[in-house]
């Protein structure tokens, strides 16, 4: 079974030997500068993923059949690479049903999915307006919607890229949002906690995550923001009396919610809850961005003060995680304190 995860390659020997079992994510013939062929490879588990390399790819101790979206058995060492964390493969075989968990292969949420969930309908009883809870209601009744909201990942790799990943990031933006009400009173609560839910509904359907995350082709063809705002406006039609108005509120904020037009937005924002839904969702995915580098360099050993690379999903800006350099920072000022102290005695 498996006890080697990619959180722990960070603290292996270059060149050590090991034995471990992952999911294989992909899986590509490439060649070098000097173009020789290789295998470029990318692994996963739960508890991240990494980038691997086989040189010689017609070894056949690389297996041919082994496919994205397989459990493989994997012998290989650590190496680095421009800073980066690899492995060089020596050996890689599809494994055997009995050898590995597939629960340990993909990332999830380290929330309680249960407690998510019930904070997330215990918000929807809350709410004053009787047709949007209604309209809440009979959507997170129906078995397939709610099976599929509580595994989904938020992303492919953005940000909440595991299973549980767009549940928790909802209940955070829905957290956010109850704090940001009080403080501007242009805001109707129940239209923008409404918005908050719905917003990524179409993930469940634009996102597989059986073997990976990877989009489906009605995801590719549609996008979630077209398969979410098709849900709501069926479920809306569906109930009695739905005032005419409300319902194009809450498609506006559906389809608006990415902010900008070239963000994937059909439609720029233009009401109060629009606009803050826009607000609040890219900064929860962006702070979740950042975490989540700063979160690998701890895997990778990065110490205090090293900037990350350009992280693509942030403008391919460099970061700097400000609380272990502030705490190294303080660590030698009392060091040196200490040391003037000892120097006057």
């Amino acid at each position: 079974m498996k006890d080697i995860f990619v959180s722990d390659l960070a603290s292996f020997e270059e060149g050590k030997q090991f034995d471990s079992f992952f999911l294989l994510l992909a899986r590509q013939l490439r060649t070098t500068q000097t173009n020789k062929p290789y295998l470029h490879l990318v692994f996963c588990d739960k508890s991240g993923q990494i980038e691997a390399r086989a040189w010689e790819p017609e070894d056949p101790r690389i297996a041919k059949d082994a496919a994205r979206g397989d459990l493989i058995k994997v012998r290989g060492y650590v190496q680095r690479f421009n800073d980066r964390l690899q492995l060089k493969v020596e050996q890689l075989r599809k494994a055997h049903a009995h050898e590995a968990d597939k629960a340990d292969m993909m990332p999830a949420t380290t929330y309680d999915v249960d407690a998510l969930w019930n904070q997330l309908l215990g918000i929807v009883e809350s709410f004053t307006d009787p047709h949007l809870k209604l309209l809440l209601s009979t959507i997170l009744a129906d078995p397939r919607i709610s099976a599929s909201f509580r595994e989904a990942p938020a992303a492919k790799q953005l940000h909440h890229a595991w299973l549980g990943g767009l549940l928790e990031h909802v209940v955070s933006l829905l957290s956010l949002a109850d704090r940001v009400v009080p403080h501007y009173p242009i805001l109707h609560r129940d239209l923008l906690l409404t918005g908050v839910i719905l917003h990524d509904i179409g993930k469940v359907r634009e996102l597989a995550w059986d073997t990976g995350f990877e989009y489906t082709v009605e995801g590719v063809l549609l996008g979630h923001i077209q398969i979410g705002a098709a849900l709501a406006e069926r479920t809306i039609d569906s109930l009695p009396d739905f005032p005419p108005r409300l319902k194009i509120l809450v498609l506006h904020m559906i389809l608006s919610h990415h902010g900008k037009l070239e963000f994937g937005s059909p439609k720029l924002p233009m009401i109060p809850e629009s606009l803050m839904l826009s607000f609040l969702d890219d900064m929860d995915a962006k702070m979740m961005a950042m975490q989540m580098e700063f979160d690998k360099g701890d895997r990778e050993g990065r110490s205090p003060g090293e900037f990350t690379g350009r992280v693509w999903a942030l403008d391919s800006r460099q970061l700097l995680n400000t609380r272990p350099w502030l705490e190294e920072g303080r660590e030698q000022e009392t060091e040196n304190r200490e040391q003037g102290t000892e120097n006057k005695e």
